[in-house]
């Protein structure tokens, strides 16, 4: 092979050497800075809104936590669509033992679109009775903290939603602990690096805060119903209204639950295909930071010239092994820890559901199967 293909596949390679080092350098500035609100003592009423479809595995614990919050005035809406939910009676459990609480279980059937997250929201939300509306996803557990955290950064008010990082935890098998590390090592310090260096809007739907009357200012939920990444839609309407989007430094816990390599398989592409709907020409340039499969090819094509090919290969693992360790630390993730072993394997499927994400179109979400139009959701028939 000529030599400029050599320099040509080794700087490519090198260049994901840059981007680790420039991730873990970029997620140690952002935990050293703390998100400090305006005014001391900010604590408006708020609706804790958990949508639920169906069991999941520590259902009841993630549940349960939404009602133990440190926090003065706030009522939790579980919202369901399905009067027949196997979680309703988990729900029921729930309510019974908080009577303390203000807790709501709400079933509509109401769908304004196929984002069947999304309705459950927005169904609630049109029932919640708070001036502040907080999203948690149903596999969210929450520390009695994280309404203070959460709510804390609204006190500015230029900042639209308030959204805090998460770490996924609890992993069981293999597929789950591959899973962790997609979030703990890839995703999360991803968007840690993509919005502090303004190179992509984030707005993780998974833990939201955002005031009712900001909401409203934006046109509400609806017109994100038939949408994919739905969190995305809000932050972008959030920014050209002129709010901020603030994520701050809080670390929730959510859980992996997944059963053999094809659950896997199947999460792994939606994640990417996500990720693509929401920018479609940053996803495609990020091949260019992959670097453990580019490293693996090119020393399989120059392995024959002598051992500093192979040494690149070792180079690459060690660069990028090093940020995830580094990135682990920094979300308290011992499990990510125990698990990097599998990171190298977890990069390699990932360039092939990289590549599976612009070929595939149908998503798979809670049993339910739904074609992919650009962002917009179409279920199948």
């Amino acid at each position: 092979m000529p030599a400029t293909w050599h320099g040509f596949l080794l700087g490519l390679v090198m260049l994901s050497w840059v981007y680790w080092i420039a991730v873990a350098i970029v997620v140690a500035c952002f935990f050293a800075r703390r998100v400090r609100p305006s005014r001391e003592g900010y604590r408006p009423s708020v609706s804790l809104i958990k949508p639920v479809c169906g069991l999941e595995k520590n259902l009841y614990a993630n549940l349960s936590s939404a009602c133990a919050q440190d926090y003065p005035d706030y009522e939790v809406v579980y919202a369901l669509q399905n009067p027949q939910d196997p979680a309703l009676p988990i729900l029921e459990r729930i309510r019974a033992e908080n009577p303390e609480r203000r807790v709501r279980i709400l079933v509509d059937h109401s769908a304004a679109g196929p984002n069947g997250r999304l309705c459950n929201i927005l169904n609630a939300t049109r029932t919640a009775t708070s001036e502040v509306l907080v999203y948690s996803d149903s596999d969210m557990l929450l520390p009695p903290d994280y309404l203070r955290a959460i709510v804390a950064p609204l006190a500015d008010p230029e900042v639209g939603v308030s959204c805090t990082l998460y770490r996924a935890q609890g992993a069981v098998n293999i597929w789950e602990s591959l899973e962790l590390l997609s979030l703990n090592v890839e995703f999360v310090p991803s968007m840690i690096f993509a919005t502090s260096t303004r190179a992509a809007l984030a707005c993780p739907g998974a833990s939201q805060a955002v005031r009712r009357e900001t909401l409203e200012k934006i046109g509400g939920l609806e017109p994100m119903a038939d949408s994919l990444v739905e969190d995305i839609e809000l932050g972008r309407r959030m920014a050209a209204a002129g709010f901020k989007i603030v994520i701050g430094s809080h670390i929730a816990a959510t859980g992996v639950d997944l059963n053999g390599w094809r659950a896997w398989w199947r999460h792994q592409v939606y994640w990417d295909q996500n990720t693509r709907a929401a920018s479609p020409v940053g996803f495609f340039f990020t091949w260019l930071v992959r670097g453990v499969p580019l490293a693996a090819f090119y020393s399989l094509i120059f392995l024959a010239h002598g051992l500093l090919e192979l040494e690149v290969l070792l180079v690459t693992l060690a660069f990028r092994l090093g940020s995830a360790v580094f990135c682990s630390w920094s979300l308290g993730d011992s499990e990510g820890l125990r698990a990097l072993w599998l990171l190298p394997l977890r990069d390699l499927v990932g360039a092939a559901t990289w590549a599976a994400s612009f070929l595939q179109r149908k998503i798979y979400w809670k049993g339910r199967e739904f074609v992919l139009v650009g962002n917009r959701l179409v279920e199948s028939a």
